[in-house]
């Protein structure tokens, strides 16, 4: 998978991709990370990338004209998905995570001051994606928060395809608790299923506990949620207000 960065601060992005599974991704050649400056496309000698905004206000705007000579200039080689990070964006859940990984060819357009101009939005981009509903300095760690996700899509990053599988919102749900040395910690302890070697009875407390957290912590996520049986009963169970079922 390839992926383009463009941005005024592109040294934030070294630490970044040199860093744990990423690194090696990157070293292995499973994923191409490529970061440019976009006052590289600029074209006066004070190398600007920003101006007053059209009828006042706070802060700067960012200008079309290096945003669209970068955005073309990289969309030569492939077709890349062209993504800007904004607040006004689509929010960035597990499904288009997955819809990214698919593409192959991402362009991530990182943002700062009071925006980029919004021909650039009308001319070169495909889509807009936002992180949140809350308002950062600029796009980049949106951008690296895409980068990290979207990695683990690409077969052999994680090593380990049953970590990608049982990641929190893969199925809907939340991730069941988990657990390692020592078996008790401040008098808390774990629970015996965990300890035991009945893995029947793991999975089935793996799958009743990953619906308990959602149900506690985000019932919303239920309505799109693909259960298992055994998940399905549970819910059923609680909304007849019966009894859940006790998990060991």
């Amino acid at each position: 998978m390839r992926i383009q960065v463009l941005t005024i601060f592109p040294e934030l992005f070294r630490p970044f991709l040199e860093t744990s599974l990423l690194g090696r991704a990157i070293e292995r050649g499973l994923l191409i990370v490529e970061v440019h400056d976009l006052r590289h496309f600029t074209r006066d000698r004070h190398r600007s990338v920003d101006d007053e905004p059209f009828g006042g206000g706070g802060g700067m705007v960012m200008t079309a004209p290096p945003w669209l000579a970068a955005v073309r200039e990289l969309s030569r080689t492939g077709s890349p998905w062209r993504v800007m990070l904004s607040p006004q964006g689509r929010r960035f859940d597990e499904a288009k995570v997955r819809e990214l990984a698919g593409r192959g060819d991402l362009l991530l357009l990182c943002g700062r001051y009071e925006g980029i101009d919004e021909r650039v939005r009308q001319t070169v981009v495909d889509e807009e994606i936002s992180i949140g509903d809350f308002v950062v300095s600029g796009g980049e760690l949106p951008a690296m928060l895409l980068i990290e996700a979207v990695s683990r899509q690409v077969s052999g990053v994680v090593q380990r395809t049953d970590s990608v599988e049982r990641d929190s919102f893969r199925a809907g749900l939340l991730d069941f608790p988990h657990y390692t040395r020592p078996a008790e910690v401040e008098g808390i302890a774990v629970p015996e299923v965990r300890l035991s070697r009945d893995h029947a009875a793991i999975e089935r407390w793996r799958e009743l506990e990953s619906l308990r957290l959602t149900l506690e912590k985000r019932p919303d996520l239920l309505a799109t949620a693909r259960l298992t049986p055994a998940q399905a009963r549970e819910l059923e169970r609680r909304k007849a207000g019966r009894t859940p079922a006790e998990l060991p």
